[in-house]
């Protein structure tokens, strides 16, 4: 009963630090749960739908209308889509620092609805395009958009990006702060949230991919920006239709100036000598006592939450402690930290090492939104007599698998892997990203023998052969990333502390900003190495697939993808050795009396010198 009663307690807790649309403490019984994190479903449903459509055939537009060369067509897809990324960095400051996930998802919503409009009319007004002509055909003669007309077009795509960059975090944050995680029922629902917010994204990109694609294709770009306009809007009204259901968690003022903190005290302090002490009047925060069945978690409590202290990153424990020389002057915030500030900058810092390992996979992610696109066109692509598939249409194949996979996967895989695992989740994210990455290998492995096979055929006798050979590296990457970019989101969002989770899912947007510009990167430097010494030009140097060695290039993703799982393997045993296990956390959540507990007992291995 006196447990029931502390468990009630910390859910009355969780609930009055959320708010709702009028600012006043939410209902349990009205506000969040899956009916409010639906209409933020249906906002990233449509959403992806727009941005998907115009960002998955974006390359066949910068081609054949503003007749841009291949590589640097492929690279203004990536910069593009590595932007979008990038900027989802500052829809999470802003969110958790100033205005909350709900207006920085409707501010910024309306930044990408006018970007879409924008896109529309340069794209139906011949006088704001190059004149006419086939790139294929007449390459050498093409006129490039230049100047004023360049300029609309870039405008047009940066206002998407700008918009569409801030909103992703926060549709994921938002949604997933519908849930009181101090629940264990709700705790389930966050886990089954997180599945059912990819079976949306998954159901937005198989639309995008076949019926908004197929108009794009046969009415024009101008018809398919609208359309892309129009799916926008309906995202718009989705998540305003929720605004009376909505637990809102309030924004906690500037995220980055307490992080800053940690690491001047620390820095100011680095000469102090820490003596092993039992007095915690040393240390800036109140400590909770933990049953000592775990070496590497101590339990600790302060006024911004439940935080357990680690090992990791010993050289940052200096901020947190108080000066002890015989005053009472008070310290600035500068020179002393709270121990929950320290252990945030420690997990941002442990998380870091997972984030990069998915930038690789994410390079892989842009290939198959540009070259092979190309791959398609230059592939047999008549379904019947009469309909023709778009080569941007391949990137449905995954999605239509997955909207029957991620229902099955949480229905059943989940809760028979929980049986075994103990794991809400099924198994761990850092397991489920782990299994995504080798997944991935073999996706780029499927495309260098399908190009090679491609070519050969096309070189060789000139035959064409059908677009449906290219399918299994698309179904095997659908698989792939499901499992890592769920995972990654769970494991970022689970990981983060009050008033971060909008920006620790931010982070994970990042790893494919990273992946595409990487990819621009790989692309350039590719052809600067093949070429150099070579009459016949770098790997990826012509406009011509047949000339080019798209299959070489696809190898050596293949050979750095298998390189970075093993880099992976590493870091994630590295983050379970060095992170509190779910067994000691469980033990220090129960453990509720204070004690005298220092900080300094962890120097016992180390005697008086400095914490290393």
């Amino acid at each position: 009963m006196e447990e029931g009663r502390r468990n009630n307690k910390v859910w009355v807790t969780e609930e009055e630090s959320t708010v709702d649309w009028r600012g006043r403490p939410s209902n349990p019984n009205k506000h969040g749960g899956m009916r409010a994190a639906a209409f933020v479903l249906g906002l990233q449903a449509f959403e992806i739908m727009a941005i998907a459509a115009v960002g998955n055939n974006l390359i066949t537009y910068v081609i054949n209308e503003m007749h841009f060369s291949l590589s640097k067509s492929a690279n203004i897809v990536t910069n593009f889509v590595g932007t979008i990324f990038l900027l989802a960095l500052l829809g999470g400051y802003l969110s958790d620092s100033y205005l909350g996930s709900f207006w920085t998802m409707l501010i910024f919503g309306f930044v990408e609805l006018s970007g879409f409009i924008l896109l529309s009319v340069q794209a139906h007004l011949p006088q704001l395009k190059p004149p006419k002509c086939n790139m294929v055909i007449d390459g050498e003669h093409c006129v490039e958009a230049k100047g004023f007309k360049a300029l609309i077009f870039f405008v047009a795509l940066y206002l998407v990006a700008l918009g569409s960059g801030c909103v992703k975090p926060n549709m994921i944050a938002h949604g997933a702060d519908q849930f009181n995680q101090t629940n264990p029922s709700q705790s389930k629902k966050l886990s089954t949230y997180f599945n059912a917010a990819y079976f949306a994204f998954s159901m937005g990109e198989l639309i995008a991919l076949t019926i908004l694609v197929w108009i794009q294709t046969h009415a024009g770009m101008d018809v398919g920006f609208g359309v892309s306009a129009a799916a926008m809007a309906m995202a718009l009204i989705s998540v305003v239709s929720g605004t009376l259901y909505y637990r809102n968690k309030p924004p906690q003022g500037s995220i980055f100036t307490p992080i800053a903190q940690v690491f001047v005290a620390a820095i100011l302090k680095r000469k102090q000598i820490c003596r092993p002490i039992s007095n915690p009047q040393m240390l800036n925060g109140k400590q909770n006592s933990v049953p000592n069945r775990s070496a590497s978690a101590s339990h600790l409590h302060s006024e911004s939450g439940n935080v357990l202290h680690t090992q990791r990153f010993r050289f940052l424990d200096k901020a947190c402690i108080k000066v002890q020389d015989g005053s009472n002057t008070k310290e600035s915030r500068w020179r002393l930290c709270s121990v929950a500030q320290v252990e945030q900058v420690k997990i941002l810092l442990s998380v870091i090492p997972i984030f990069a390992c998915t930038i690789v996979f994410n390079t892989i992610l842009a290939q198959l939104q540009t070259f092979s696109v190309q791959q398609g066109s230059a592939m047999d692509t008549q379904l019947t007599k009469s309909f023709h598939i778009p080569p941007a249409s391949l990137q449905s194949i995954p999605y239509i698998m997955l909207i029957f996979i991620v229902p099955l996967y949480d229905e059943f895989f989940v809760p028979f892997a929980r049986k075994f695992t103990g794991n809400e989740s099924g198994i761990s994210p850092l397991l489920r990203i782990g299994s995504g990455l080798f997944l991935a290998t073999f996706s780029m492995i499927a495309a260098a023998v399908m190009e090679k096979k491609r070519r050969d055929a096309a070189v060789g006798s000139g035959e064409i052969i059908s677009i449906f050979w290219i399918t299994p590296q698309f179904l095997i990457f659908g698989i792939s990333e499901m499992l890592t970019a769920v995972g990654l989101i769970e494991f970022f969002y689970k990981q983060s502390l009050k008033g971060m989770q909008a920006f620790f899912t931010a982070i994970t947007y990042c790893s494919y900003s990273f992946g595409f510009y990487l990819s621009s990167v790989l692309v350039s430097l590719v052809n600067k190495i093949t070429s150099s010494g070579s009459s016949r030009g770098g790997w990826l140097s012509d406009n011509d697939l047949n000339k080019d060695r798209l299959d070489l290039f696809y190898w050596l993703l293949a050979v750095l993808s298998f390189l970075n799982f093993l880099n992976y393997l590493f870091w994630a045993r590295w983050h379970s050795n060095s992170s509190p296990s779910g067994t000691a956390q469980n033990e220090a959540v129960e453990a509720g009396e204070l004690s005298h507990f220092s900080l300094m007992r962890l120097s016992k291995d180390v005697g008086d010198e400095d914490i290393p």
